[in-house]
């Protein structure tokens, strides 16, 4: 009867083992009212390379359409169907850091994030008289980031945020699949000219806040590992052994010869 006992417990426990589920749950521990101290916001700064519009506006159109670049539009019939869509010119910041901006010339703007550009040029074209009341738009066209790995929609998303975090991020690809290492994100970063790399933990809120990459920078990418149930079930053996049925068949067949073994 002792062994019987045994050979069931054993049955049961390889049940268990092959039915145990994957960590799902993200900020393990947390209370409700519970603070965390946050890293440093880390705002979208533009690299040589990147596209930018800038559109300057005031009161008078007539003294401000110097200062934009030519509207670009669609030579074709307007239809219903087929619309002519106009845009302005685009920027593109060359490998100096610099962008050729209409009067003022040479403007340095690499390293500036969105708000800093448009004040630089507000202030130019006021300190000059050129302009009295600027206003300056900047749009980003070209800022991405990357997600991939174990998540339900991978792929590149806009960075059109001037502060970008990596549960945005998340988010915005649909969150984690079930096969995703919650405790193990690997976040990509090329820091003057060498590429970091960061792991974070989600299911500890204390280390997620503070990493250096809970606010993310363009072009980084975030790559979520599968965990160890998608690695039994990428082979063929792999996927029928982790299959819980499988293990509830044999956890009963060993009972049933265990009963008769121990009836004689």
């Amino acid at each position: 009867m002792k062994s019987l006992k045994l050979l069931t417990a054993a049955a049961l426990a390889l049940t268990l083992g092959a039915c145990s589920t994957p960590q799902l749950g993200y900020f393990q521990g947390v209370q409700s009212g519970q603070s965390f101290d946050v890293s440093k916001p880390v705002f979208a700064t533009f690299q040589p390379g990147d596209k930018l519009s800038i559109l300057v506006s005031s009161k008078d159109p007539s003294l401000a359409y110097v200062f934009n670049l030519p509207v670009v539009g669609n030579y074709r019939p307007n239809t219903e169907d087929n619309p002519i869509t106009n845009r302005v010119s685009n920027y593109t910041i060359d490998q100096d850091g610099t962008i050729d901006f209409p009067v003022l010339g040479k403007i340095h703007i690499a390293g500036m994030t969105r708000r800093e550009v448009a004040d630089y040029i507000k202030n130019q074209l006021v300190t000059k008289e050129l302009l009295k009341d600027p206003t300056i738009t900047i749009e980003p066209i070209d800022l991405t980031y990357g997600v991939m790995g174990e998540v339900k929609s991978p792929g590149r998303y806009a960075f059109d945020h001037d502060k970008l975090t990596l549960l945005d991020a998340l988010s915005r690809s649909g969150d984690l699949t079930i096969y995703g290492q919650r405790e193990n994100v690997l976040v990509a970063r090329t820091e003057n000219g060498k590429q970091t790399y960061y792991r974070v933990d989600l299911t500890n809120a204390d280390q997620l806040y503070a990493s250096p990459v809970f606010y993310l920078r363009p072009n980084d990418i975030i790559y979520i590992e599968p965990n160890k149930r998608r690695a039994k079930e990428s082979s063929e053996v792999g996927n029928t052994l982790a299959q819980p049925t499988l293990w509830v068949s044999v956890a009963s067949l060993l009972t049933s010869v265990a009963v008769l073994i121990f009836r004689k």
